[in-house]
C-alpha cells in the first residue's frame, strides 16, 4: 500500500427535504383540511478515526463526499425520510484543516473519535404545520434548508512513542528492522526511506511504537532533498533517538546539521527529550570509536550511546533509555535523560544481569 499523508477533499451535507402542500379530500368525509407532511433532514458529513489504517491513500481515488438529501414530505401527514450520513474513515492521528491549510478543525488522536464536519439541512414544514384557528387552510409550505459545503485538508501525523531522526544512511531503518518486525527498505545509498515506517519494539515486557522518517540533509527546511515535511510524523512522539553514523567524517557537524533542521521546522521538536547515539560503530576500531564519540559528546553536550545494529552492541541500552523516558512521560513524571556517566564495564554488567 502506498503511503499518503495529505489529501484535499470536498464535502457537502445533504439538503433538507421540502414540506408538502396537501389537503385531505375523501368521499363522505365532511371536514378535510391541510395534511402536508414535513420534509426529512439532510444527511451529515462525519469524520472518524479508525484502527487498521496508516495512510490516506483512499482519498487519492475519491475526493468528493456528499451526504444524501432528505426526502420531501407527502400528503396524509407523511414525513419524509432523513438523508443518509457520510463518514470519512481516517487513520488515528489525522488532522482536519480548513481550505487555507492552517486553521485546525479537529485533531483525531484516539480510535473511535468522531466529529461532524458538515451539518445536514433541516427539512421544511408542510402546510399542516401552519394550520391555526385563524388560518385553517394554509396553502404554502417551507422548502428544506440547504446543506453545508466546504473543501478541507486531511493531514496525517502518525502516532508513535519515539521517533528516529538523522542524516540519510545513519542506520535508522536498520535500527527499526532490528528491534521491531517492520521491514523497511535498506540499501547503501541516500534516501532509501521515502516515507515513514512504524514498528512496535518490546523491551522488558514493555511495548512502544517507533517511527522512522526519511533522512534530513542541510537545507531540508527549504525543500532540499525530500524536505522536512515528514517531520510532522514525529511531532507527537515523547522522545527522539538521534542517530549519527560513525561513517561520517565529522560527526559533530552531522549532529548540528540535523538539529538546525529540527529547529527550523518548529513544532517544538527542538524541545523534545533527545537521546543521541553513534551508530554503525562496528565499522570503527577502538581508537577511532573513542575519537568520534568524544567529538559527538562535545557537539551534543553529553555522552552519546554507542550502538551497532549489526552486532547488537548498545541496542538494549538504547531501547531501555527510550522506554524509561516514554514511561515517565506517560505517568506525568520527569522526562530528563538518564545519567550515562557510569563506566562502560558497569553498564555492560547491568545489561547482562537484566
Amino acid at each position: 500500500m502506498k503511503f499518503l499523508d495529505e489529501a484535499k477533499v470536498y464535502i457537502r451535507s445533504g439538503d433538507g427535504g421540502a414540506g408538502a402542500v396537501s389537503f385531505r379530500r375523501e368521499k363522505f368525509v365532511e371536514f378535510g383540511g391541510p395534511d402536508g407532511g414535513d420534509g426529512g433532514r439532510g444527511g451529515d458529513v462525519w469524520v472518524e478515526a479508525v484502527n487498521g489504517l496508516n495512510t490516506l491513500i483512499d482519498f487519492r481515488f475519491q475526493q468528493h463526499f456528499k451526504a444524501k438529501i432528505g426526502t420531501h414530505g407527502m400528503g396524509r401527514n407523511r414525513t419524509g425520510a432523513n438523508g443518509a450520513d457520510v463518514t470519512l474513515k481516517v487513520p488515528v492521528g489525522t488532522q482536519v484543516l480548513e481550505e487555507d491549510g492552517e486553521t485546525l478543525i479537529v485533531d483525531l488522536t484516539k480510535e473511535g473519535q468522531r466529529f461532524r464536519l458538515a451539518k445536514g439541512g433541516n427539512g421544511g414544514f408542510g402546510n399542516a404545520y401552519f394550520k391555526s384557528s385563524t388560518n385553517q387552510a394554509p396553502n404554502w409550505a417551507n422548502p428544506g434548508q440547504e446543506g453545508e459545503e466546504k473543501t478541507i485538508w486531511l493531514h496525517l501525523k502518525l502516532i508513535a512513542d519515539a521517533g528516529l531522526v538523522g542524516l540519510p544512511n545513519a542506520g535508522k531503518s536498520t535500527f527499526l528492522a532490528t528491534v521491531t518486525r517492520a521491514r523497511p527498505k535498506i540499501a547503501n545509498y541516500p534516501f532509501t526511506t521515502l516515507h515513514p515506517n512504524l514498528g512496535v519494539a518490546t523491551i522488558d515486557g514493555r511495548e512502544f511504537v517507533l517511527a522512522d522518517i526519511p533522512g534530513l540533509i542541510e537545507g531540508a527546511h527549504e525543500g532540499v532533498g525530500i524536505g522536512d515535511r515528514f517531520l510532522g510524523h514525529v511531532e507527537r512522539t515523547r522522545v527522539l533517538l538521534h542517530l549519527v553514523s560513525a561513517q561520517e567524517e565529522k560527526v559533530g557537524k552531522a549532529y548540528k546539521t540535523v538539529k538546525t533542521e529540527l529547529e527550523a521546522y518548529g513544532g517544538e521538536l527542538i524541545d523534545k527529550p533527545e537521546i543521541v547515539a553513534l551508530s554503525q560503530i562496528d565499522l570503527l576500531d577502538d581508537k577511532e570509536r573513542k575519537k568520534k564519540a568524544k567529538e559527538l559528546e562535545k557537539a551534543c553536550g553529553r555522552p552519546p550511546l554507542l550502538l551497532s545494529a549489526a552486532t547488537g552492541e548498545g541496542m538494549l541500552e538504547a531501547l531501555r533509555a527510550l522506554r524509561d523516558i516514554i514511561v515517565s512521560a506517560a505517568e506525568g513524571g520527569d522526562t530528563a535523560l538518564p545519567d550515562r556517566s557510569v563506566p562502560e564495564t558497569d553498564a555492560d554488567t547491568l545489561s547482562d544481569e537484566e
